[in-house]
């Protein structure tokens, strides 16, 4: 090719060159990159295998899980670290991870977002050349560049409060210093996203929810140590999420004291600033689920789809980091889905009617609904008579924040701000308009359900957090029964719900089933032992652990509703079924 420049424009500034690592799939860090060897683990992944170590990374957007920026910050600790950062569009989780590491620990990259048509001549290049926000691109790597004076100019520029930004008295306060060190870092912080967002003021938030509790290595540790010396105390009611073990029983539970010592710190040093012990990534099921209209921060996606869908509270999808800065200084940036304007659908896709659905409908449809969306805020017809209940819109949710970057959904008559389609639509024609045929949720089910053994060695359940209904239902299926003794079955919750869910008996109905329950910590965070070391196999009704679990716990995996987790349970072998919504799709396939 003829060698091409490009210009975008400049999350973090910089310099670097490599060869260029492109996709126009977006990726998940958490759950799709190893934070210690740079490689990518998604399973679902074009790029599946390949490392990102000193390669420029051009990716449409981030996607998935808030605690992608923990896994970057992890890596740029390290020695494996991508050496620059391309965006077709803004992105937020990714770049917020490079900005904790240069403010905290002088490490950095450039990040850039160019546009989708200049995005796509990117393809072209075999080796990229970046200068803050210019790209070159050529067949040859040119020449070295002194990364120290990046490093040094990042430094600079950290300080800076963005002029055009309006602050109140208590901001110029915070900025200052005079409520403690914690506060003034947390506070630049905040203003250095709120710039890059293009925010013009910021506003109060009522609560927060963290997920950077979740351990990803030191450097997530040294990050929530450092507030702590400094003094950090939150400023409004702050819920924590799941951490990375459960932490009145990891010891009994045979995790190794190198992970379960550190992980368990973590979630302690949040609770030194003033958190409160909650510990689950369904902070929805809490008393303090927030009401409509009421402007939050939340971190974990599936919880920031939840508020934003089905509470029609008001939240961005915070990536780790930021959710705790913005605690300590009690103001977020008035941006995105915290507006009117921010929270309207483009993109409008019809779902074909089928009958008989069942539990597992609502999940495959949420990963393959975030798969076809990205960014854009999607609304979906076709179903309003399918009543879905809160557990399958969690499920959705879960499913959903898994596959898109975009911070919520409308289905028209279900969700709050769906009850008329130009309610969602905000009065204006959608700018896409897409439809879902049966058998594209054929495909998706296919992409879930892929384990070629029949035996079953684990059930996983609670990915997120079981609510109280479905304990009940759990329960229910599990009554006088007994699972299989070579079947591990394990089912995470929060303790809130387990406190009620012991109340009403149904702990003691699945513990005579054989199911171990974990508190605190949740399926994206637990590996071996309690992932059994001869495992091979396991099956999960959750949309969102089925798509992580490959590259998580390198386990193959089968998917299906919860009565069928509970029969293979029981049997050992899943049953190859498939639900009765999906087997006249796949007889007609199978004509053809």
């Amino acid at each position: 090719m003829s060698d091409v420049s490009l210009t975008g424009r400049s999350l973090v500034r910089g310099s670097a060159q490599g060869e260029l690592l492109y996709t126009d799939v977006g990726l998940s860090f958490w759950g799709g990159v190893d934070p210690f060897s740079g490689e990518i683990i998604d399973c679902h992944h074009p790029l599946k295998g390949q490392c990102l170590a000193g390669r420029i990374l051009a990716l449409p957007s981030g996607r998935g899980s808030c605690t992608g920026s923990s896994v970057l910050l992890e890596l740029l600790t390290g020695q494996n670290a991508p050496s620059a950062l391309i965006f077709a569009e803004q992105e937020e989780i990714l770049t917020l991870g490079v900005i904790i590491a240069e403010t905290l620990f002088e490490a950095s990259i450039p990040v850039l977002f160019v546009g989708p048509e200049a995005f796509a001549t990117l393809r072209l290049g075999q080796y990229a050349h970046i200068e803050n926000e210019k790209i070159h691109l050529s067949d040859m790597p040119s020449q070295e560049y002194s990364a120290a004076e990046a490093t040094t100019r990042y430094s600079q520029l950290s300080t800076l409060a963005p002029s055009s930004l309006t602050l109140s008295d208590d901001d110029q306060a915070l900025l200052a210093g005079h409520y403690g060190k914690a506060a003034q870092e947390a506070m630049r912080i905040v203003l250095r996203v709120a710039e890059l967002q293009g925010a013009e003021q910021l506003i109060d938030i009522s609560q927060a929810h963290i997920d950077g509790c979740i351990y990803t290595g030191p450097a997530s540790l040294r990050f929530a140590e450092q507030l702590v010396e400094w003094g950090a105390q939150v400023r409004v009611p702050t819920t924590l999420n799941s951490i990375s073990v459960d932490q009145c029983r990891w010891r009994a539970q045979g995790i190794d004291p190198a992970f379960g010592e550190p992980a368990s710190a973590l979630g302690n040093a949040y609770m030194a600033m003033g958190a409160q012990l909650s510990y689950t990534c369904a902070p929805y099921l809490l008393d303090s689920a927030p009401k409509a209209g009421e402007q939050i921060v939340w971190a974990e996606s599936n919880a920031v789809v939840y508020a934003n869908s089905v509470l029609a509270a008001r939240t961005l999808k915070y990536p780790d980091y930021l959710d705790i800065c913005i605690a300590l200084t009690g103001r977020a940036p008035f941006i995105g889905a915290h507006r009117n304007q921010g929270r309207f659908a483009t993109l409008r896709i019809d779902v074909k009617s089928l009958d008989s659905l069942d539990d597992a409908f609502w999940p495959l449809l949420g990963y393959h609904v975030g798969l076809l969306c990205g960014s854009e805020i999607p609304l979906l017809c076709g179903l309003e008579n399918t009543a879905p209940s809160r557990d399958d819109l969690k499920a959705f949710c879960a499913a959903f924040a898994t596959t898109s970057a975009a911070p919520m959904f409308h289905i028209s008559q279900i969700t709050p701000e769906a009850m008329r389609e130009s309610q969602a639509l905000g009065g204006f024609p959608p700018s896409r308009h897409l439809t879902i045929e049966p058998a594209d949720l054929l495909a998706s089910w296919y992409e879930l359900d892929h384990a070629e053994a029949s035996q079953v060695d684990l059930i996983s359940l609670g990915n997120p957090h079981f609510s109280l209904s479905e304990c009940a239902a759990l329960a229910a299926l599990c009554s006088g029964r007994r699972k299989h003794p070579d079947v591990a079955m394990a089912v995470t919750l929060g303790r809130a719900v387990y406190d009620d869910a012991s109340a009403a008996g149904y702990i003691t109905t699945l513990e005579r089933f054989g199911a171990q329950l974990i508190n605190d910590t949740c399926w994206c965070m637990l590996g071996e032992p309690v992932v059994p070391p001869t495992a091979r196999t396991l099956m999960t009704n959750s949309g969102k652990y089925a798509h992580y679990a490959p590259g998580l716990v390198g386990r193959q995996v089968h998917f299906g509703n919860l009565a069928e987790c509970v029969e293979t349970a029981c049997s050992g072998e899943a049953s190859g079924r498939l639900p009765t919504w999906l087997t006249a799709v796949a007889t007609r396939q199978g004509a053809h």
